[in-house]
């Protein structure tokens, strides 16, 4: 407060004649002294009660209230010494909160005992408030997913040198297992199979649904809700969570009780909703929401800046980073990353059973700087850290902890569909149709994970556009999920066969499976059941269907069988269309506006990893694949069996943990992670 005094010319610890050194330092300990009572008493009453406020509001709202807090503080003092201009409050009290923050942390972690002994404080305080008992001693399990990375970006990374503790585990403690996803290789397929052991009928990220005539996407809260209904209803339990579980930063709940920043409790409009807790759990600490801020902004100024490099020096493929893109960024790979890893900290400080937690970063920028590059890197290297925290968390946590890393899928590089050829697959579908084709396009939708969770925080609606039924209903209905396309003909019941398309449209099929962007197309068949179609003229029967032959040549071991599993879909679409993909360079064409993609099938997209602790059972046996999220749950529930941990069983109802069911529990309260969470000082 003193060095501040002296620097703002509007802020003042002195009378108008001037004080000697000492009663200046006098009045700024009664200032210092009133901010800190009243933060401590008042702010906790502040933050609940802006509970309806949208999260990232109150992270601009911490500024103004935490310098209400120091005016009232400096009318306080008895010498009535103290003043300040509210602008310049502002502007001191975020600084005093971020240097009291960043002391008591450097005084804490000098002393290995005192830090140990503070975090067991704070999870022995958690544990009374909610009335918790001790805490058993079997070893906990946290799963961390990095939303995006394939196995291979993860050895690149880890060879690198840009993931120091990824390096250290696998060289002593974890071993990686690579996995397969299906066909619909993205997050809303894999989280619900990893989570709650389903994928059944998820045949992309975004779909069209005849007897509904509505569009499901995958991070769109009304459609996670009912995505997840389906997996439990399915399955006939809540999920990997269910019994003394945690859910953070994911699209399902996978059935936990605590939950923050899930897609599925976004969907709530009422007293029950929790999605957003974990924003005001992290933000219940002032000195969070300035650290955090100061990172959001130095992250929109770096793709600002990375974006017009890239825009000079003429790297290609690119596509528009501009508008709103920089702020989604910094919200995926700040905001979000910095309340999800503090929300994981806070449960292993609390000594939860199971924790489920996404972080997103990685995916987000992977879409627009493609899935290599300074850019990633950088990300990839502050991934590190944050698994750092959480390891650290860890050791000081009240029982032993397991930390399983993991990915949903990959990401395979590329130039778009539409900057390659000169139009979109909605254009060249509507040409086949002999539909008329408009002379500019709408830009098409992208399907990353960070523009809706923007959107829920901010409790903004849903973008619908072209997701809702099209008008005239005879228009085929065009859906993109990175380089695989649905196609629907909405005026007709059930899915159309071959025969039936080339009546109606007798030059579509042929358009499509001849144009060089596209690789192959599954389509009903009268006489085959199902058959894929190539170029040229190939036709393949799905039963004869085999991988490295026909269509399929280049897409890999397991393309064959994914095919022949998304036919079995009530929803797949009426045409199904995968973007080519060239084996010597690993690049497809997504039908998004993303150059780097996922979502079909070629290349890395398809092979995320599996790093776990050697102290648990082998994934598959020797020589076996692990193929499929479906199998992924079944492995990680069974590592939960050894660990003793929760067990569901089927008699638990078809309904349990679905997030549209009453619940008893109120909102979480603050997390027991107090200026422990900086994610990067100096960023």
């Amino acid at each position: 407060m003193m060095v501040l005094a002296g620097v703002l010319p509007d802020f003042k610890l002195t009378s108008d004649n001037g004080d000697s050194i000492t009663r200046v330092a006098l009045t700024a300990a009664w200032g210092a002294g009133a901010f800190g009572l009243l933060s401590a008493l008042v702010w906790p009453l502040v933050v609940r009660a802006f509970l309806l406020v949208p999260a990232l509001v109150l992270g601009l709202l911490v500024f103004f209230l935490n310098g209400s807090l120091l005016l009232i503080a400096l009318r306080l003092i008895p010498t009535g010494r103290g003043a300040a201009e509210p602008e310049t409050a502002v502007i001191v009290a975020a600084v005093m909160s971020a240097v009291a923050s960043a002391t008591s942390t450097a005084l804490a972690v000098r002393d290995d005992d005192a830090y140990r002994r503070r975090l067991s404080r704070l999870a022995d305080r958690r544990r009374r408030r909610h009335g918790g008992g001790p805490v058993p001693r079997p070893p906990g399990i946290v799963f961390i997913q990095l939303d995006g990375v394939g196995e291979q970006t993860l050895r690149r990374a880890v060879d690198a040198g840009l993931m120091p503790t990824v390096a250290t585990w696998l060289k002593g403690t974890h071993r990686l297992t690579p996995w397969r996803t299906d066909w619909s290789s993205q997050t809303g397929a894999s989280q619900l199979g990893i989570l709650h052991g389903s994928t059944f009928d998820v045949p992309a990220f975004r779909w069209y649904e005849k007897e509904r005539g509505e569009v499901m996407v995958s991070n769109r809260p009304a459609s996670a809700v009912e995505l997840q209904r389906r997996a439990v209803e399915r399955t006939g339990d809540g999920g990997l969570l269910t019994a003394d579980g945690a859910s953070r930063g994911n699209l399902f709940s996978g059935g936990a009780d605590q939950v923050a920043l899930v897609l599925t409790a976004a969907a709530r409009r009422d007293s029950r909703n929790r999605s957003r807790a974990g924003y005001f759990a992290y933000f219940f600490d002032p000195a969070n929401a300035v650290r955090t801020a100061g990172s959001f902004v130095a992250e929109v100024g770096r793709e600002i800046v990375q974006s017009r490099r890239a825009r000079f020096a003429r790297v290609s493929p690119r596509i528009k980073r501009g508008g709103l893109y920089p702020f989604i960024r910094a919200f995926a790979t700040v905001v979000e990353r910095d309340v999800v890893v503090a929300a994981v900290m806070g449960d292993l400080l609390a000594g939860r059973t199971a924790v489920y937690a996404d972080l997103v970063a990685y995916d987000e920028v992977a879409h627009h700087s493609g899935p290599s590059g300074r850019d990633t890197d950088q990300v990839l290297r502050r991934l590190d850290r944050s698994l750092a925290l959480i390891a650290g968390a860890a050791a000081h946590a009240p029982r032993p902890y397991r930390i399983v890393l993991l990915s949903d899928h990959g990401q395979s590089p590329g130039e778009t569909f539409e900057s390659a050829f000169g139009l979109t697959l909605k254009d060249l579908v509507r040409a086949g149709c002999g539909l008329p084709v408009p002379r500019r396009a709408r830009r098409t939708r992208s399907g990353a994970e960070a523009r809706y969770a923007v959107r829920v925080a901010l409790h903004r609606p849903v973008e619908e556009g072209e997701e809702r039924a099209p008008v005239p209903q005879s228009d085929p209905v065009v859906l993109a999920s990175g380089n695989l396309g649905l196609i629907s003909f909405p005026d007709t019941r059930g899915r159309l066969t071959r025969e039936h398309i080339d009546r109606r449209h007798p030059a579509l099929l042929a358009t499509l499976a001849n144009h060089p962007g596209i690789g192959f197309l599954l389509v009903g068949s009268q006489e085959h059941g199902a058959v894929v179609l190539g170029r040229g003229g190939s036709e393949t029967p799905l039963a004869q269907l085999a991988d490295e032959q026909g269509p399929l040549t280049g897409f890999g071991r397991g393309a064959a069988d994914a095919v022949r599993r998304a036919d079995s879909f009530p929803h797949t679409a009426d045409i199904m269309v995968n973007s080519m993909y060239d084996p010597a360079t690993g690049q497809v064409h997504a039908f998004e506006e993303q150059i780097g993609s996922h979502g079909g099938l070629g290349g890395e997209q398809s092979h995320p990893f599996l790093l776990s602790p050697l102290d648990l059972s082998e994934p598959v046996p020797d020589g076996g694949e692990l193929v499929g999220a479906e199998q992924v749950h079944h492995v990680l529930r069974r590592w939960l069996r050894e660990a003793r941990g929760p067990q569901v069983t089927a008699g638990a109802g078809p309904m349990a943990g679905v997030e549209n069911s009453p619940s008893t529990h109120g909102p979480e309260g603050p997390f027991p992670v107090v200026g422990l969470a900086s994610q990067d000082k100096t960023s």
